[in-house]
């Protein structure tokens, strides 16, 4: 039974190492296409042109499986649509990242297994083959989506520090008469290199803000995209001044200020919580040191006391 099942699992490895080999140049002549269109593109900024050119073929080739499995129909129109904003969260919005991402978790899914069995069969440890299997397939699967969690909740806090200082310079548009759209765009090219994930978001806001009849459907995708609630405070309020008419550099320095003041609570929250997190290594590194230091040449006494004629 091991023997068959060892036999299977190399002959799955070479299979699939045909499969990417077949694959190359598909994904080779897809980057030839997408070079070609890119090349024809007005860009929004030469800066900010993300370059995939000299994306490894590897990864090109993890995207070209994600695609196919996109368009097989084996995923519903609602899960692609969740993958879809799971990505977009963490910052991750070109056409790649979600082929890519899917394309990741099958491989994983697979190749994971194979990889682990092989490797116990080599190094000759007494391991149930199936229960293998499954712990990589497990690990494979679950690998990308705490990839993907974890660069989201780094992209959101990014989002979250930047945003008082961009409060600031949208103050400084607002006050130099610029309309709202031209003003997120302004922003999102200065702060580029202080808060770029703060800029990217309102970079998008702007094109949303042009491309849409409704500007307030704009400012509620703003806080719709990241669920932060400062994106949402903002987008309300913006939306609130250009439906009343109220001043926009007053609402947004009472914004700023109130996103400061947050911050700084957070800020003593966690400098509260640090007493009780310095319990633990207290009770188990230092308090033994003292009890060492204290009690050590009593406890030597004795012995000396009680071992002696």
């Amino acid at each position: 039974m091991s023997g068959l099942i060892w036999e299977l699992a190399i002959a799955l490895s070479v299979l699939c190492a045909v499969a990417g080999v077949l694959m190359m140049p598909l994904a080779q002549r897809n980057a030839q296409v997408e070079t070609r269109i890119r090349s024809l593109r007005t860009p929004y900024d030469d800066r900010d042109e993300v370059i995939e050119d000299r994306v490894p073929v590897w990864i090109r080739l993890l995207g070209v499986i994600g695609q196919t499995v996109l368009r097989s129909g084996l995923l519903s129109g609602k899960a692609i649509n969740d993958l879809r904003e799971t990505v977009n969260a963490s910052g991750n919005r070109s056409g790649l990242a979600l082929p890519l991402f899917v394309g990741a978790k099958l491989v994983l899914a697979v190749g994971l297994p194979l990889l682990m069995l092989i490797f116990i069969r080599a190094a000759h440890i007494a391991m149930s083959a199936p229960l293998v299997m499954g712990i990589g397939g497990i690990i494979g699967l679950m690998a990308p989506d705490y990839l993907v969690r974890s660069n989201r909740k780094r992209y959101l806090r990014s989002v979250e520090t930047g945003m008082p200082a961009a409060l600031d310079l949208l103050i400084i548009c607002a006050e130099a008469g610029m309309a709202l759209e031209a003003g997120f765009e302004r922003v999102g090219a200065e702060a580029r290199d202080g808060a770029a994930a703060t800029a990217n978001e309102l970079r998008i806001t702007a094109m949303e803000m042009k491309v849409l009849a409704d500007r307030h459907r704009a400012l509620a995708n703003m806080g719709a995209r990241t669920g932060l609630d400062s994106m949402i405070r903002l987008g309300a309020v913006l939306a609130q001044s250009l439906k009343y008419g109220t001043p926009l550099a007053q609402a947004l320095r009472t914004l700023a200020a109130e996103m400061r003041h947050s911050a700084l609570m957070r800020f003593e929250a966690r400098a509260a919580r640090i007493p009780v997190l310095l319990t633990i290594p207290m009770i188990v590194f230092i308090l033994p040191c003292i009890f060492i230091v204290v009690g050590g040449p009593a406890a030597l006494e004795v012995m000396r006391t009680m071992l002696s004629p």
